[in-house]
């Protein structure tokens, strides 16, 4: 663990959440898995389950697997939006029983769902693409407000610069604000620090990890790759509701489609199975990833990254991911301050 090792890093989020550096797991469906979060946490990290959609018993399964490889805090990723009613009821329902502390929602303000988990003493984070957002959820009772910007790999929910809507955020609200959507490295991280931001959100980057439960071809394909190697795509709709838009790499989909990446309409988009996990089809413009249990086209699935993704070259333990991003930024700071105060002192001695 990194207890101590970068006080230059430690925020009052760390104070919140329970972590060392204020590096956050982001909560992919079916990539963040106990394995990947155990990882991050054991760094010193914040982890996010990605529970999205499943069965109340994986996410009890999950749960008690993370708690035997860790004793660290960590959240479990819900989305209301893309999910039945009936199972969010039960998603929360199992949470709460095993005694989860935090929970991470995302896409549409539920104010419903975030008044449960709060009544029952969890904390909430929300992660949110517009002013509006962030302003509902902050109403709703949210703890910390995650700011994706539209360079976020996977689902993205606003058309914002991150670094524009974190300012935005930040200059209207009293709560934590996380910088997420291209955060690949310590630079990303040691600008998100010196804005004021309380710390970052990293999907991309923990995905090319070796504890990450993403398919092998799509880390490969990751560390390819490069930001002009993404799209901003509705393409991939199959699950979720019409005009949710993703940031992917480019594929024989998106290639097919031109310059006609948005605004398809999941109802008259085909359901033809392409790929398998075990006997659960998966289909031709679906939101699901190339998982390690995947077989069949994986090639023609969503093989989501962020505009950050230039900056990971290889697949590493996440552990070793959190520490090259800490160690880099620590260092950058430290730059960063000296140069300023050399500048300073250069003036006050030119007065």
């Amino acid at each position: 663990m990194t207890d101590g090792l970068y006080p230059a890093l430690r925020t009052s989020l760390c104070d919140l959440l329970g972590c060392d550096v204020p590096i956050l797991l982001a909560g992919m469906g079916g990539v963040s898995r106990w394995e990947l979060a155990a990882a991050v946490a054991e760094a010193g990290g914040y982890p996010t389950l990605g529970m999205v959609r499943e069965a109340p018993d994986l996410i009890e399964r999950e749960v008690r697997t993370l708690r035997t490889a860790t004793d660290r805090p960590f959240a479990v990723n819900l989305i209301p939006a893309a999910t039945d009613p009936d199972l969010l009821d039960a998603q929360i329902a199992c949470c709460l029983d095993l005694g989860v502390g935090a929970f991470s929602f995302f896409w549409d303000v539920v104010p419903g769902a975030i008044a449960r988990v709060k009544a029952a003493g969890c904390l909430v984070l929300h992660q949110v693409g517009t002013l509006a957002a962030a302003r509902d959820a902050e109403a709703a009772g949210a703890d910390v407000l995650i700011a994706q910007g539209i360079e976020a790999g996977g689902h993205v929910h606003g058309r914002i610069g991150v670094f524009a809507l974190t300012a935005e955020l930040m200059a209207e609200t009293r709560l934590p604000v996380v910088v997420s959507g291209g955060i690949a490295d310590g630079r990303g991280l040691a600008a998100a620090l010196a804005m004021g931001a309380a710390g970052v959100h990293c999907g991309t980057a923990f995905l090319a990890t070796a504890e990450s439960f993403a398919h092998d071809y799509h880390k490969d394909r990751l560390t390819a790759a490069d930001a002009s190697d993404t799209v901003l795509t509705d393409i991939f709709v199959l699950n979720w509701p019409r005009g949710a838009a993703v940031r992917v790499l480019g594929n024989s989909v998106t290639d097919a489609i031109g310059e006609r990446l948005l605004g398809h309409d999941p109802d008259t988009l085909p359901r033809e199975p392409i790929a398998w996990d075990a006997d659960v089809a998966r289909l031709r413009f679906s939101t699901d990833s190339p998982l390690r249990t995947t077989t069949g086209d994986l090639e023609a699935m969503a093989l989501y990254a962020g505009q950050g993704v230039g900056r990971i070259v290889d697949v590493v333990p996440a552990g070793e991911r959190l520490r090259r991003m800490a160690d880099e930024a620590v260092a950058l700071l430290a730059r960063f301050r000296s140069e300023s105060s050399g500048h300073k002192e250069a003036r006050n001695v030119g007065e």
